[in-house]
């Protein structure tokens, strides 16, 4: 199934609109001289990690890793706070790290090799990495083992789509970038060998897919498109995905869905406007009759709220404290979406994460923020901009994707902060959370054939948690995929 015409059109007339205003507005920039803006006032970097035997700290600012290190070499030994690498593999990586224990419980690790086709083709090619989705074996996490390449064509480049239902073993991803389009949605059985997924189903039914979300109970795939869509997909038989609802004229990202299964809370880019886009925040949904497949099903929007110093709104993680309601929200990049950011790269605004009180989704509110010292605008255009990659408005000193071991109460986040490494932070405290471990391993020179070779750390996996071994998992893009024991009391914040 594909996009109506009607649809179509709708996109490309936006388009031209924003292409319009973007003609406009710069030439009175360039006719006044107006470049840049004051930066949004934003929340204070939260406390940072006290380390304990057996780190290696930053030697600079919270998050930074300095241009001095490069050259000294300090660099090549890595940053550790509470933290310890217990096994690694390959040379690449994506944008998710999925974990999952099949029927016969073996555990497998699931991540995309590539940020997007044809980045990493040749590398992962010479390296043996093959193409893909990888899987492990991770019966020994010291030694994970490599056992399947999914190359089916929605999973050669799944982007952010790439997400694993645990209660049906579905493992599920499509191929719909900007530059992958038009949305090949693949489904694969992992519940019955998780080391040896069955491939399902191929099919278009994932329009102009970028970001994804998954219901609980396993049976709708949301897809997020690159062109202003959201598209529900029916997976009750995973071999016959069938589309249920469609949606154009808005510009998601992240979904992801309440334990009903009847809210979504949406990661919202904005709205086109004189401003290119803007309203950057969280959107919160009733998709109840969605899932409770209802013909033409109607899907309201209960509230939005936006924050200070917003970026690029990635994903919000549901979660409880107490029995009450919130969400880990998480920004990536800088602010490319509106005049403000785009004028001036260098002092764009970061969004970093922040936790939002959800309890009342008609009225949601942000209780806290969680960002780096790095983050900060009073560093932005300071000594740091000169660091290795962080001048990179799509990677540089910001955040990417954050993740929780459990919905329930959970004591500790993690969150893939790009040239910062993994982060872990203590959220016991919603209104007061503290950073207390990390783990940065910076690629000290260009090391691969990449289409876009870089160095430093390109950590912007969404991580996985291994309970068990008091471990959690990340990728990154410059140097593969990571398992990290948590060390100094860190890792009871697990359990």
């Amino acid at each position: 199934m594909v996009v109506q015409r009607s649809s179509r059109t709708a996109a490309v007339r936006r388009l031209l609109a924003v292409s319009a205003a973007v003609l406009s507005l710069v030439g009175g920039l360039v006719a006044t001289g107006s470049f840049g803006a004051t930066p949004a006032p934003v929340a204070a970097s939260v406390p940072k990690a006290t380390c304990g035997p057996g780190s290696l700290p930053e030697t600079s600012t919270q998050g930074r890793v300095p241009k001095a290190d490069y050259t000294s070499g300090r660099v090549k030994k890595g940053y550790t706070c509470n933290t310890s690498e217990v096994g690694h593999q390959g040379s690449s990586g994506g944008f998710k790290t999925l974990r999952y224990t099949d029927s016969r419980g073996h555990t497998c690790a699931f991540y995309d090799s590539t940020l997007t086709i044809p980045r990493d083709v040749v590398s992962n090619v010479l390296s043996g990495d093959g193409l893909g989705v990888v899987v492990l074996d991770m019966t020994n996490p010291a030694k994970p083992r490599k056992t399947a390449n999914l190359v089916s064509v929605g999973m050669i480049s799944p982007h952010e789509s790439l997400l694993v239902n645990a209660k049906r073993g579905l493992l599920v991803g499509v191929m719909g970038t900007a530059v992958t389009a038009p949305g090949i949605l693949d489904v694969y059985d992992v519940k019955t060998d998780c080391r040896k997924p069955k491939l399902l189903s191929s099919s278009l039914s994932g329009i102009l897919g970028h970001e994804s979300g998954f219901s609980p109970d396993g049976k709708t795939y949301y897809v997020a498109g690159v062109l202003g869509t959201l598209t529900a997909v029916d997976l009750t038989n995973p071999r016959k995905p069938k589309i249920v609802y469609k949606e154009g004229g808005v510009v998601y990202h992240g979904l992801r869905l309440s334990n009903d299964g009847n809210t979504m809370y949406v990661a919202n880019i904005g709205q086109p406007s004189a401003n290119l886009i803007e309203g950057a925040g969280l959107r919160i949904l009733d998709v109840s009759q969605v899932q409770a497949r209802k013909a033409k099903p109607k899907v309201p929007v209960l509230s939005t709220i936006t924050w200070r110093g917003s970026s690029i709104p990635q994903v919000a993680e549901p979660f409880t404290r107490g029995g009450r309601h919130y969400v880990f929200e998480v920004d990536e990049f800088v602010d490319l979406f509106t005049f403000t950011g785009l004028v001036d790269i260098k002092h764009a605004p970061v969004g970093a994460a922040r936790i939002i009180d959800v309890q009342d989704p008609k009225h949601p509110k942000v209780v806290s923020d969680i960002r780096l010292k790095v983050h900060q605008p009073d560093q932005r255009g300071g000594p740091q901009y000169n660091d290795p990659g962080a001048a990179l408005p799509v990677q540089g000193y910001a955040a990417h994707y954050c993740g929780l071991p459990t919905r329930v109460d959970p004591k500790i986040a993690g969150c893939s902060m790009i040239a910062s490494g993994l982060r872990l932070f203590d959220i016991r405290d919603v209104k007061h959370p503290k950073e207390v471990a990390y783990f940065n391993k910076p690629v000290p020179k260009v090391n691969k054939l990449a289409l876009i070779p870089a160095i430093g750390s390109w950590a912007m996996s969404q991580p996985a948690w291994d309970l068990r071994n008091n471990s959690v998992w990340y990728t990154d893009s410059n140097s593969g995929f990571y398992v990290v024991k948590l060390t100094n009391g860190v890792q009871k914040l697990l359990h």
